[in-house]
């Protein structure tokens, strides 16, 4: 199949999975992810088709909306793929992406690596920093019925992956516990730059809260 119809083909199939999702994790989280990764792919010597097919199916069924199962996004990006008849050595690389791009807490290791997997992983926390960043935190945090902010509940800062997972920690908290984190985590020279900005900006944005909660501003 040309490139072009299988990427077109990814993309409207996604736009139909996702139609309805939780609003950080839905078609424009993907669509920013998608052109996250093609913007870092620029210079670096990977397989482009395998950059993009990862970013639009990294999400086709995020674990956290499926009762925590890992195992469901690599299967219905299986069976696209074999539909799409892509070949079985692109859809065990796309599914190796999928399975390795996530956070968990930060204290797992990966047990796979790729330069495509760093674009995708790097394409996926930038849209966690920043302004969008922040947009998404509080956002899903109220789609879990997550206190804002509690001074009493200290951030956790060496969970395990399944600690990390079923925690319902204020939404502050999660500024510590994952996003203030990634920027040191980038792969690429080109995600940390764009992090770096994007990190400085939470930073500033957390002073004004803490200012404000305190009755300072």
């Amino acid at each position: 199949m040309p490139e072009n119809s299988l990427i077109e083909n990814t993309i409207q199939f996604v736009k139909r999975t996702l139609e309805g999702a939780e609003g950080g994790h839905d078609w424009f989280h993907i669509e920013r992810v998608y052109n996250n990764a093609r913007l870092i792919a620029v210079g670096e010597d990977a397989d482009l088709q395998v950059v993009e097919l990862g970013a639009l199916l990294h999400d086709i069924a995020d674990s956290k909306f499926h009762a925590g199962d890992e195992t469901v996004g690599p299967k219905v990006a299986t069976e696209f793929l074999r539909n799409q008849e892509v070949s079985e050595a692109k859809i065990e690389h796309v599914v190796k992406i999928i399975e390795n791009i996530s956070f968990k807490g930060g204290n797992t290791q990966k047990n796979f690596s790729s330069p495509e997997l760093d674009i995708v992983q790097d394409a996926d926390r930038l849209d966690a920093l920043g302004a969008i960043g922040i947009a998404r935190c509080f956002n899903y945090g109220g789609y879990k019925g997550r206190a804002l902010y509690d001074p009493a509940i200290k951030p956790n800062l060496n969970m395990t992956k399944e600690e990390y997972k079923a925690s319902n920690a204020p939404t502050i908290n999660h500024f510590y516990e994952k996003l203030l984190l990634l920027k040191d985590r980038m792969n690429t020279e080109t995600g940390r730059r764009i992090a770096a900005d994007r990190h400085a900006f939470m930073v500033k944005y957390l002073d004004q809260f803490y200012s404000e909660w305190e009755g300072k501003a």
